[in-house]
């Protein structure tokens, strides 16, 4: 990861200030999706300004999490409105970072294909070896949250979900479809046993 100054700040607060009880939202799942957003555009032909402010829309898509998790969307424009300005960023750039960060809000539904990919790479898990163990982080978010009860619930909100989910890019259709069936698969075992 190159290390702008915009992204360093940003970083550093995810590492110190996120609230202790994320274990899904965290500095390594930003990480994650970065890595992930940089290698879906190469692979898609993004280049130039758009990349450098899809990977900036990377960094800062989950910051409202220091704040909040209903609407942290919301809250991470909020925050790139604020901070980036005073690293140089035009309005214009700093619009289209929260246009980014806007369409990882569940539905997903990008407009762009910087878009797609922010969706893609936040989502990528979905169809990795790691789902499960990934998955265990937000579900204890969500059970601290009294979003669900038990691990039975949670099972089942994830089946609905992956039921409902589609990856955009070609390379993430390419990549992790057929990875996500079979978690999927697995899941829906797991609730009839």
């Amino acid at each position: 990861m190159q290390q702008r100054p915009e992204c360093a700040y940003m970083l550093g607060k995810l590492r110190d200030d996120l609230p202790k009880h994320l274990k899904y939202h965290t500095l390594g799942h930003t990480l994650d999706v970065y890595s992930r957003a940089e290698v879906i555009a190469h692979q898609e032909g993004l280049t130039g300004r758009i990349l450098e402010l899809l990977l900036v829309a990377a960094v800062y898509h989950d910051a409202g999490y220091l704040y909040q998790r209903v609407q942290h969307e919301d809250r991470s424009c909020e925050i790139a409105r604020e901070v980036l300005p005073h690293y140089g960023y035009p309005a214009e750039d700093v619009e289209e970072i929260c246009r980014i960060i806007m369409a990882t809000q569940l539905p997903q539904n990008p407009n762009s294909l910087a878009e797609q990919i922010i969706c893609d790479a936040d989502l990528d898990y979905l169809g990795r070896d790691d789902f499960f163990t990934t998955g265990k982080g937000l579900y204890y978010e969500m059970l601290h949250e009294g979003v669900v009860a038990n691990e039975k619930e949670w099972d089942a909100i994830q089946v609905k979900f992956l039921e409902g989910h589609h990856f955009f890019t070609p390379t993430n259709i390419a990549l992790r479809s057929e990875k996500k069936q079979q978690n999927l698969n697995r899941l829906r075992a797991k609730i009839q046993t």
